[in-house]
């Protein structure tokens, strides 16, 4: 859902860089809006993503690539209420590097001896599955430019099993995610944006408010700082930045961690990055052929 022909993002995060075993993120997508001559008022989506992780000694990862899939329908005709559904697939792979693992077997009682065996046995140490999503958004947008959106996503339909040991006993449980956003006008330049994510996954949670001052530099919208303050429970304050500028937004945020965790990583949380950029291509006018009425 926006406002334009074609659409790229991408975002990094950097995660707990003082702690040896050190997390990184990077995410990047493109998605494209049509509009076929049958539908009067609706259009649809396509998109292609691309997902990097890497965490660990081990260097465990995974490299994701998903196609998606979307259908917009305009509830009202002057855009003030947007319906959209989508479905997400993917083929996913993730593993480790076993080499760079240590085990009680290689320490003979006074040093490290890597060439040891282990005396553990890997089947394998990649696993490669398919991954199967939907979800699904409305946006209303009602007097005085005030703006309420809500997402829902149902991830891992499929419950994909990941294992090393030959096994169906490891599986990706369900994963809800529920997404609240609403924004209204405080003033002509100053807007104010209140967002909540909540996220289910078996016997896990996570909840993260958030809030932020968006002020326009210029008068006609083109140009845009924001600031504000996100909180995930129970584990840390993020603090965030962004800068819109026509269809360009982008932005950083950084994690003040103040859960227990804290004692190794002494605050440092993770760096944030991210840019995305709609373009907008207008057809070229052709104008229709007319005989000059000078020789009618």
């Amino acid at each position: 859902m926006f406002n334009g022909d074609y659409r790229l993002s991408a975002i990094y995060r950097s995660q707990w860089q003082s702690v040896p075993v050190s997390y990184s993120t990077f995410n990047m997508n493109g998605e494209i809006r049509v509009k076929p001559k049958k539908l009067n008022k609706d259009m649809l989506g396509f998109g292609l993503m691309f997902n990097n992780d890497k965490a660990g000694d081990a260097y465990y990862g995974s490299n994701q690539i998903y196609l998606n899939g979307t259908y917009i329908y305009l509830a009202k005709p002057d855009s003030s209420l947007i319906l959209t559904v989508g479905l997400n697939m993917g083929y996913c792979q993730v593993g480790f590097d076993y080499t760079k693992m240590t085990f009680n077997n290689q320490f003979d009682g006074f040093t490290f001896n890597n060439s040891s065996s282990s005396g553990e046995k890997f089947y394998w140490t990649s696993s490669n599955f398919v991954d199967v999503n939907f979800g699904s958004v409305i946006q209303y947008v009602f007097k005085n430019k005030n703006k309420l959106i809500y997402g829902l996503g149902v991830h891992h339909i499929n419950k994909p099993e990941i294992t090393y040991q030959g096994n169906d006993l490891s599986q990706l449980n369900f994963k809800l995610t529920n997404c609240l956003s609403f924004s209204m006008p405080l003033s002509i330049k100053t807007d104010l944006i209140a967002e909540a994510l909540i996220t289910v996954q078996g016997n896990n949670y996570e909840l993260v408010p958030h809030a932020s001052i968006k002020y326009h530099m210029l008068g006609n919208y083109n140009k845009a700082v924001l600031a504000g303050f996100c909180w995930r429970s129970r584990d840390a304050v993020i603090v965030r930045f962004g800068y819109h500028y026509k269809t360009m937004q982008s932005g950083i945020s950084y994690d003040i961690n103040v859960s227990d965790f804290n004692m190794a990583t002494n605050r440092r949380g993770s760096l944030e990055l991210f840019i995305n950029y709609v373009f907008n291509f207008k057809s070229n006018f052709t104008p229709k052929k007319r005989t000059c009425p000078v020789f009618m």
